[in-house]
């Protein structure tokens, strides 16, 4: 088995022979999931041979910004850049933008071409003229400060006019633009500048007492309900394999419809103690987030333990969010779905996907220090919906069978377990709580 070094060695030399700088390649060949990712990429476009560095580029952008959830797609947009349909990282982020709304549905190919500008043609005429307006905008600066002038900033400016032009062809005539104007560089602009004439540092200002003005949105990095198809989870097997968890774009959109594109967030607290500071900051985030973009906050108990709950915990919850100033839309109970969840543990087991086990919690720990599977985990699937009925209906001990899917016990993710026979207290619970419940709350 090779090394970590020899390892990152072979990576490096086949980042280097996709053009990338040699700083570049070797700190991609440190970062073992992204060297996987552009050695995926690499393979994927048949680049493993080399390729032009313009080309290299646009893997290595690929490799870091491609959508996770729409992954199947990333052969046929590899295919586009290595024939050159694609050819700058604009055109890129456009089908970045395009392909992360599909997910693993089918891709319309002219919508992917739209939205990346294939086949858009910009013409020199368009470039010059767009280079001509920017510079006309800045004569008085470039006379002034010639060429310390940063030209990045103004050719910034000309390709957000001309989203899908080549960079180096606005570059090029920019450039000649400048020194048309200017002339050519004298002995001053080559020159380092002057260092600034320190000046005596005024009093620091006196502290304000003023609390600091809040951020306009502060939820503006949450997603927003028409973009929550992005990957949320990645669950990495032991054999190699990786499963990248995401909505699909007909649930989303089937969410969509349902609430009508407005934000519907929950505060689920566990009735079992009072609330603290950390329950203040989920509250800013739930309620908070709802209120700010016209929704609606659920206030779901996540009343799982049932030894531990109260009622007293229970009204205390209310109270405390009522006197923050938040309101929930409904007040639910997880135990409301007891029903539904049962149906869909039986549907993981028909699918093999969970069996009823009777490990203890030690035997468990033990299991996973050890990263051995459960001596029942290959139970027929007949035995276990039978077991697991029985639990339902309180015919096993507690304690003395679990639900548990079936995990890699060689991932690097640890197991989970959980006692399904606790959910029938809980249902009762809740149900006895519920009916505490003062008028006007569901």
């Amino acid at each position: 088995m090779a090394s970590k070094d020899e390892v990152e060695a072979a990576c490096m030399s086949l980042f280097m022979c996709i053009g990338l700088e040699e700083t570049v390649a070797k700190n991609a060949a440190k970062n073992a999931k992204f060297s996987k990712t552009l050695e995926d990429v690499i393979h994927e476009a048949g680049a493993a041979s080399g390729c032009p560095k313009g080309k290299g580029n646009l893997l290595y952008t690929v490799a870091s910004k491609y959508p996770a959830n729409a992954l199947c797609h990333r052969p046929m947009l590899l295919g586009y850049v290595m024939c050159e349909h694609m050819k700058s990282t604009a055109q890129l982020d456009g089908a970045f933008e395009y392909l992360r709304k599909v997910g693993t549905t089918e891709v319309d190919k002219k919508a992917l071409e739209e939205a990346s500008g294939v086949g858009v043609v910009v013409t020199a005429e368009q470039i010059k003229a767009a280079v001509a307006e920017e510079m006309e905008a800045n004569t008085a600066r470039l006379l002034e400060e010639r060429y310390r002038v940063n030209l990045n900033v103004l050719l910034g400016a000309v390709t957000r006019k001309l989203k899908w032009a080549d960079g180096a062809a606005v570059r090029s005539v920019l450039e000649a633009s400048v020194e048309a104007l200017l002339g050519p560089k004298m002995e001053a602009d080559l020159a380092p500048p002057e260092p600034k004439k320190k000046t005596k540092a005024a009093p620091p200002p006196k502290p304000s007492t003023a609390a600091p003005a809040p951020p306009d949105d502060p939820y503006a990095f949450l997603p927003k309900p028409d973009a929550n198809n992005d990957v949320h989870t990645t669950v990495n097997f032991s054999d190699g394999r990786i499963l990248r968890v995401a909505n699909t774009p007909e649930a989303l959109s089937l969410h969509l419809s349902r609430t009508g594109g407005k934000v519907v967030t929950r505060f689920p607290p566990e009735p079992n103690g009072y609330l603290h500071i950390g329950h203040a900051k989920a509250m800013f985030v739930d309620f908070g987030m709802a209120r700010h973009y016209g929704g609606v906050c659920y206030l779901r108990y996540d009343d799982t333990n049932p030894e531990a709950e109260k009622l007293e915990y229970i009204q205390h919850i209310e109270e405390i969010a009522s006197w923050m100033g938040w309101e929930a839309w409904k007040v639910t109970y997880s135990s409301d779905y007891f029903e539904q969840l049962y149906e869909l543990a039986v549907q993981l087991i028909k699918s093999g996907n969970a069996y009823v086990c009777h490990q203890t919690k030690d035997e468990i720990e033990a299991s996973r220090e050890k990263r051995e599977p459960s001596p029942w985990r290959e139970r027929p699937i007949e035995e276990s919906l039978r077991l697991f009925e029985d639990m339902r209906r309180g015919m096993v001990d507690e304690g003395k069978a679990t639900l548990r899917m079936k995990m890699d016990p060689n991932a690097l993710a640890g197991f989970v377990w959980y006692q399904f026979a606790l959910q029938q207290k809980a249902a009762a619970a809740a149900e006895a709580a519920a009916k505490a419940q003062p008028a006007g709350k569901e």
